[in-house]
């Protein structure tokens, strides 16, 4: 039986259905396995993650899962994937992308928000764009899975809290917070976007291949083709989007410095992905203030 590699939390495991019910209509296959696999990220819920390992706490008991031969493959969060992989580890397939927007929980809008609110998040990209709209809020730092967040914002701990809308939506929480428009705040790169982890050289990787959304697996490409050209780390405020318009890639992105005063921003089109991200991260550490560069590189 084919075994999928996932965390436990609850979206975590809605997203690991996701993909084995693509498996499953796609092979014809009678079941698919999906095995829990508990990280250092979800045990560890009081320190930022830059502080403690970046990315790499939310994948690296997946990837000596999926190494060691005990998964065939490992379903993830594509914005929580560290951008440079190990080469013995493919992204064989993503879903389709969902709404790739970020919802405010707390108020109905960016600007209804109490002067000098409390706003919970984990984010330095989020934290980063809310003082930038709104110089008077402060952030404080909100770890955990959706519900633990919502609980911590019921009890009464902070203002408001900002989740990813797709993330909500897998849960069925649709009437959950407010969108954001994406003309106030882009996402985070690869927001949205569930992907599946092979190894590099096996039958798993053409197995998975088969469930590929090509759309949303080159405009991810292009967003972490970024944030490698950036050499960007956990600590590192950015947001990025590619989307198809007129049947290429616009890749728009966002660098700011961490309390949101200054801010660089740019788009850039094409056909190749990995170009694409490369070009507009070279143009937007050209054209960044010192402060913005100083936190790339």
């Amino acid at each position: 039986m084919f075994r999928l590699g996932t965390r436990g939390s609850p979206l975590a495991l809605t997203q690991a259905g996701m993909v084995r019910d693509a498996l499953m209509a796609a092979h014809g296959w009678a079941d698919v396995a999906i095995v829990v696999i508990r990280t250092t990220g979800d045990r560890v819920q009081d320190r930022a993650l830059a502080e403690i390992g970046g990315k790499a706490l939310w994948t690296k008991e997946l990837d000596r899962a999926l190494l060691a031969g005990e998964v065939d493959a490992c379903v993830h969060s594509m914005k929580d994937v560290e951008t440079l992989r190990p080469d013995a580890i493919a992204i064989a397939a993503m879903l389709p992308r969902a709404d790739v927007r970020d919802r405010l929980i707390g108020a109905d809008s960016l600007d209804a928000l109490p002067h000098g609110a409390t706003i919970g998040t984990s984010s330095p990209r989020r934290s980063a764009q809310l003082k930038r709209i709104r110089p008077d809020v402060s952030t404080l730092l909100f770890r955990g899975n959706v519900d633990t967040r919502l609980g911590k914002l019921a009890a009464g701990e902070v203002d408001a809290t900002l989740l990813a809308a797709a993330g909500l939506e897998r849960l069925g929480r649709h009437d959950t917070g407010v969108a954001i428009p994406l003309e106030r705040m882009l996402p985070a790169p690869a927001q949205g976007a569930v992907g599946i982890e092979t190894l590099a050289d096996g039958a798993a990787r053409e197995r998975v291949a088969a469930i590929d959304h090509a759309a949303t697996h080159a405009a991810v490409a292009a967003e972490r083709a970024l944030l490698a050209g950036l050499r960007a780390d956990c600590h590192s405020p950015v947001a990025a989007l590619a989307q198809y318009d007129a049947g290429e890639l616009l890749l728009r992105a966002q660098l700011l410095s961490p309390d949101g005063a200054a801010s660089v921003e740019g788009e850039a089109r094409g056909d190749d992905p990995v170009t694409l991200g490369a070009r507009l991260a070279l143009d937007l550490l050209d054209r960044a203030p010192p402060v913005v560069r100083a936190l790339f590189g």
